[in-house]
């Protein structure tokens, strides 16, 4: 059993999903952000050090506990014999491990300065300005990718989907990606139309990125 510690409106989303696409059996114990500071409550470090979600405890496995979306999601494709994982060919096996690293190491650090230089009243506001671009390169590089392939990683969807899900729900809500990304946009649809997505969802509790 796998036991998801789930905070609101996070990354921790995926692992719900990703959980649900693979039928593996899960418990979540959910937890709320802070509603001044919106971080992690301080319960959390009980479970992991860092304080941070998601993390996830395997029963079965003598209780291992797991941090990081991108450990976690190889982690379950390792659990589910690989399912989900790298495709066959050499090309796309390429691209799967591209985008399941570039989702949390490229995308997001822009993404998450803009939130919060967002906060920063004035000065925040115009250092704002001067991100937007950059995350304009990367919604114009998915928009390319997604235009050539149904998927990330070629033909099927794949852990990759998941772990580029956030960055791009993220980026509809607060960075500018709309329908003059229709490829992206399509994808997304395309996702949130998943009954294991819907499923997640349910299961999750609120999730402002949908």
């Amino acid at each position: 059993m796998i036991i998801v510690h789930h905070l609101e409106n996070s990354r921790s989303q995926r692992v719900l999903w990703m959980l649900e696409e693979l039928g593996l059996p899960y418990e979540i114990k959910r937890y709320e952000r802070d509603r001044k500071t919106m971080l992690a409550p301080p319960e959390l470090r009980r479970v992991h050090p860092l304080g941070k979600s998601p993390v996830i405890v395997d029963t079965d496995d003598d209780h291992r506990v797991v941090a990081e979306t991108g450990a976690i999601v190889e982690y379950l494709v390792d659990k589910a014999d690989g399912r989900l994982g790298a495709p066959a060919t050499r090309d796309d096996a390429l691209r799967y491990r591209f985008w399941l690293h570039y989702a949390e190491g490229s995308m997001m650090p822009p993404l998450l300065l803009k939130l919060v230089l967002g906060r920063i009243p004035l000065l925040g506001k115009r250092a704002q300005a001067k991100i937007q671009p950059m995350i304009d390169v990367h919604l114009g590089y998915v928009e390319r990718e997604l235009s050539q392939r149904p998927w990330f990683a070629g033909d099927a969807m794949t852990a990759a989907d998941i772990m580029m899900s956030f960055p791009l729900e993220a980026a509809r809500s607060r960075a500018g990606l709309d329908t003059s990304r229709p490829a992206t946009i399509a994808w997304l649809d395309k996702v949130h139309a998943r009954p294991a997505y819907q499923a997640a969802l349910a299961k999750g509790g609120p999730y402002a990125y949908a």
